[in-house]
């Protein structure tokens, strides 16, 4: 007989159920918390709470590498957006997904574009790094003006699926319109656009430890004249409290040295383009005031706008550039004396929605154009009197998202960051 105590007895029997329902996730059975047959409480790999039953099996599948239950994708945004009205004809439609796709289903059997009761022709792709699809008309018109259209992005079996195999829950299904309007094509900066700030022929300063350009830097005149400022290779007449760095770029200006003969052709041509842009800016035929000459608090779609009294000013509210699901949406702003952004103590922004892109919003300003501290400004400024961002001594950050390139006189920055579109 043996003289060993019952517990002891046990060990044997309860060690193999333990190791069975620890690997098996043991008490997952949902609700508070499921107890384990032998030791009570929760359940291995649980934990406590509603659904902690499936919690602990999911949770365990993934921890011990297993892979998890899929997921179906989901549409995240489309352009046009739904129910948007009187486009330009664009040429372009769009979704983008919430996880990588399988672009093998991505296709024009997946994703078709029907007006008026007839199927659009157009080429379908997928692009895995932004998990964006896109649906391009043949037309080189693109859709038909004054039409309605409706996107159709399929589910099911013979639908889009993700790279794990599942497909969309539901056809994914929105309409848009056309108006009469042709669009407005982006102008052609050429080389100028590859400029951050470009000061005619009287040069660019910055006063300021925080300045940063993020493209070249130019002007036609003396290299003297650039001050508070360097690139890669040279410095400019910085000083411990004006630096200024010339990033993803470099300064082009005439000689003396740093300058180069090189350079300056660079520089020429940079103010030549700057003068041609400006001029087909200023030959769209003219567009509506929306606001007499008061943009704050507006919102724009994409058109031609021109100042019936002179001047242009952000400076009651901030602006918003609503592109109704068009990326290829243009703004041109024709100002025919100044133009104004915020005020000393009240920074203004302008505010892009819809697929709005800096790049195509342009400004073509006769006279002086002026961005106050702190405010946020986008688009290509061309102004044949120079452009001031911010004040001197001031320490609010300034922001240019896209240029500014003065025809005949300076740009001057203090505490400013400009990046080329």
């Amino acid at each position: 007989m043996s003289h060993f105590p019952t517990r002891f007895k046990l060990i044997p029997r309860i060690f193999p159920v333990l190791l069975a329902c620890a690997l098996a996730a043991c008490g997952g059975g949902g609700g508070g918390g499921g107890m384990n047959p032998i030791l009570g409480g929760v359940g291995v790999g649980q934990t406590s709470g509603a659904g902690a039953g499936a919690a602990g099996a999911a949770g365990l599948g993934a921890a011990g590498g297993q892979p998890g239950t899929p997921v179906a994708p989901t549409i995240s945004s489309v352009t046009p957006a739904l129910g948007a009205s009187g486009l330009c004809p664009v040429t372009t439609v769009s979704a983008g997904f919430d996880t990588a796709m399988d672009a093998a289903t991505i296709n024009a059997s997946t994703f078709q574009v029907v007006g008026n009761g007839a199927p659009i022709s157009g080429t379908v792709t997928y692009d895995p790094i932004t998990r964006v699809a896109r649906f391009v008309a043949t037309a080189a018109a693109g859709f038909a003006p004054s039409s309605a259209f409706v996107v159709t992005i399929k589910s099911g079996s013979a639908g889009v699926k993700g790279k794990d195999g599942m497909a969309l829950a539901a056809d994914r299904v929105w309409d848009f319109s056309t108006g009469s309007k042709a669009c407005i094509a982006a102008v052609d900066l050429r080389s100028a656009g590859l400029f951050g700030g470009f000061g005619g022929g009287a040069g660019v300063t910055n006063q300021g430890v925080n300045t940063v350009v993020n493209g070249n830097l130019g002007t036609t005149a003396a290299c003297t004249l650039i001050t508070g400022f360097h690139d890669a290779s040279n410095i400019y007449t910085e000083t411990p409290l004006n630096r200024g760095a010339v990033t993803n770029g470099a300064v082009f200006c005439a000689p003396p040295a740093p300058g180069t003969a090189a350079g300056m052709t660079i520089a020429t041509q940079a103010a030549a383009d700057a003068q041609r842009a400006y001029d087909d800016l200023a030959a769209l035929p003219a567009g509506n005031d929306p606001g007499a000459g008061q943009l704050g608090g507006r919102v724009l779609p994409p058109a031609v706008y021109t100042s019936a009294g002179g001047t242009f000013a952000i400076t009651t509210g901030d602006l918003t550039l609503d592109a109704q699901g068009n990326p290829d949406a243009v703004w041109v702003f024709q100002v025919p004396s100044s133009l104004t952004i915020g005020l000393g103590a009240t920074p203004r922004t302008v505010l892009l929605t819809n697929g709005a892109q800096a790049k195509n919003v342009f400004w073509q300003v006769a006279s002086a154009a002026r961005i106050e501290d702190g405010s946020s400004m986008v688009g290509t400024i061309i102004a044949g009197a120079g452009v001031t961002i911010s004040t001197a001594g001031q320490t609010a950050q300034t922001v240019l998202t896209g240029r500014a390139l003065g025809l005949a006189a300076s740009v001057t920055m203090v505490n400013t960051t400009v990046v080329a579109p």
